[in-house]
């Protein structure tokens, strides 16, 4: 149900000056009966409670007032319309059939939020986290700059930190929210110094190691007219698990519902009575339709995932929960500790859609009237005016970033699905893996006969129709670094044939047997995942070959990784433990050499059949 604030219309009068009321007044006693009543029907609705019939009230104050709130999340840079796929949203149509739109890009975003806050004299934008981090080249080549320029140009008011704020660090991280240029990169543009985000990131439960102080503000106050709403940010506390060693390195991330407990009750004492909680951490609807209704056919029962136990966690001084980190989108109520209905929503990811959420703020209570809180996710159009400024940005920044986004790298003949795929394994994921393996194959190299990558490291597909000039079927500089975006050293390491298939049970049991994380291999590694069974008995041990030769449990292997599987990312804890480590290239170098080198306008490269899991279900 979309969100209908109300408009209280109350009409201003003036008060009548003290000496004119005074003078008439007198007249009036003077007058008989009848005479007083006549002048008093004649200015009837205007008459004060005291009886003087010409005494002009003040209006009532009304109890309520509507404060809208805009939120979205996981925009992970994409200023440009996302391509392919992943730039289309699931829609439900009357009949059942489900149609897909084309959305996203900041120019669109814009748009959207500037018409969605016409009429509304309280209006708040927040964002759940992954702002920035595994972005296209346009943004990521300049560390993510030009988005938070973007950002504080669309107004944004506060944001909770993501996993994908830690790429490059803490103090990264510090340098996007206070300015300065690159420490190393230096300045992008000429005579402009970066001066880094207007908004807050807030992370609560992200504290350093030596202080044990959070290293951003753990809350902030949204105040207008006496309207006060507090907004606590937390990322998922399984941060350092799917960030590289380096980003996380003296932090500690702690509980999001101990974190967000603790600073209720800190923003209640001061007399914060409405707070919304900005969490980077997300469920999974059981439909794809931004539309879908996830509190049929009771409150909160389409929805699944890490954020229902945390919402049912959090205290209930929180009125509402804006989260992310899944991709998903839903508007749904999940009950609090009290077994009150509270909102929990989440606008997708790229920017493709934004919620707009109706607080009723109580001026009495200073609180949330719950029970008026009214919340749907809105499409992003690609069919509406885009925003100049944003055109303007986007220009700029491409001029830079043209010598090299332009450059094309290879060739292929149709699309190439990696983060648009709707199966397990993955066409761009067995093309990646295949690239990897060929990079580290050469004895001098590595002498891999495995590779293994991480399905989450794959953030794009590669789309066979032309984005700009350089014609269609041509994967460009800027295309394969927005496939590939966190320039993740390959690592090649020792691994037992028990270990390697130790990784493959550990897709689907332990840390991710509530939501399997299928790694994508390279040619010549088969095996059968039989999903109607649970934990580590779904990967058939006896199906895992290589060369269609059995795996050997106490045989070595050479298995090529990036560094964050390397390091046990994951929660591929077993990767972690490979031996005799040789670092090579960068992933997207690997990539795009195997591009060079294995295609041609002449010859391009085909969509791999995806075929080397057979998967039981």
């Amino acid at each position: 149900m979309s969100a209908t604030p109300q408009k209280n219309r109350v009409a201003r009068r003036m008060l009548a000056a003290t000496a004119g009321l005074v003078t008439v007044g007198a007249l009036v006693a003077a007058m008989p009966a009848t005479a007083q009543s006549h002048v008093a029907d004649k200015d009837k609705g205007h008459s004060a409670s005291s009886g003087n019939p010409y005494k002009k009230t003040k209006p009532k104050k009304a109890r309520t007032v509507d404060v809208q709130l805009l939120s979205f999340n996981d925009l992970h840079g994409n200023l440009e319309p996302p391509a392919g796929s992943a730039g289309a949203v699931n829609e439900t149509q009357p009949d059942g059939t489900v149609k897909s739109i084309p959305a996203g890009g900041m120019e669109y975003l814009a748009t959207s939020l500037r018409t969605a806050r016409k009429g509304h004299p309280y209006s708040i934008t927040a964002a759940g986290g992954d702002m920035v981090g595994a972005s296209p080249l346009l943004s990521g080549l300049f560390h993510d700059e030009p988005t938070i320029e973007a950002l504080n140009k669309v107004k944004l008011d506060v944001t909770a930190v993501g996993n994908h704020e830690f790429d490059e660090g803490a103090v990264e991280l510090a340098r996007l929210q206070n300015g300065g240029c690159h420490p190393t990169a230096g300045c992008f543009e000429k005579g402009k110094k970066f001066k880094g985000a207007d908004f807050p990131y807030l992370a609560a439960n992200v504290t350093s190691e030596k202080t044990g102080k959070p290293i951003l503000k753990p809350y902030t106050v949204w105040k207008k007219n006496g309207v006060k709403i507090g907004f606590i940010g937390v990322t998922l506390e399984g941060t350092p698990n799917i960030v590289t060693a380096e980003g996380v390195k003296g932090l500690k991330f702690h509980n999001e519902i101990a974190t967000v407990n603790k600073y209720a009750n800190e923003l209640d004492k001061q007399g914060v009575k409405s707070i919304v909680a900005l969490i980077h951490e997300g469920g999974a609807p059981a439909s794809t339709s931004y539309n879908y209704d996830c509190d049929s056919p009771g409150a909160g029962d389409g929805i699944s995932g890490p954020i229902v136990n945390i919402a049912k966690g959090i205290s209930a001084k929180v009125d509402a929960l804006v989260t992310g980190h899944t991709h998903q989108a839903y508007a749904c109520t999940i009950p609090d500790p009290s077994g009150n209905p509270r909102l929990v929503t989440s606008a997708s990811a790229f920017g493709k859609l934004y919620t707009d959420t109706t607080l009723t703020y109580d001026l009495k209570t200073h609180d949330i009237v719950r029970t008026s809180v009214k919340s749907a996710n809105h499409i992003v159009s690609r069919e509406q005016p885009k925003a100049a400024d944003m055109t303007s940005l986007i220009e700029r920044w491409n001029k830079l970033a043209a010598p090299i986004a332009n450059t094309p790298q290879g060739y292929i003949s149709a699309d190439i699905n990696g983060r648009g795929a709707t199966t397990p394994e993955s066409p761009l994921g067995d093309l990646i893996a295949d690239a990897q393996l060929d990079g580290m194959s050469a004895a001098d190299k590595g002498g891999a006969q495995i590779a293994f990558m991480n399905p989450g490291g794959i953030r794009s597909d590669l789309v066979y129709k032309a984005s700009g000039t350089e014609g269609d079927g041509v994967v460009t500089y800027g295309e394969a670094f927005t496939v590939q975006p966190f320039t993740n050293m390959m690592n090649a390491v020792t691994l037992t044939g028990a270990q390697v298939i130790t990784a493959l049970q550990q897709q689907v049991s332990g840390a991710n047997e509530a939501s399997p994380k299928i790694l994508q291999i390279s040619k010549g590694l088969t095996y059968t995942l039989d999903m109607t069974k649970t934990g580590a008995a779904r990967v058939i041990t006896d199906s895992v070959k290589l060369n269609g030769t059995a795996i050997n449990p106490t045989a070595s292997y050479r298995v090529a990784m990036n560094e964050f599987l390397a390091g046990g990312g994951d929660g591929f804890a077993v990767l972690g433990q490979g031996t005799n480590k040789l670092v090579g290239a960068s992933d997207l170098d690997m990539f795009n050499a195997y591009l060079k080198t294995n295609s041609s306008p002449a010859t391009p490269l085909a969509p791999p059949a995806a075929d080397r899991i057979t998967i039981l279900k």
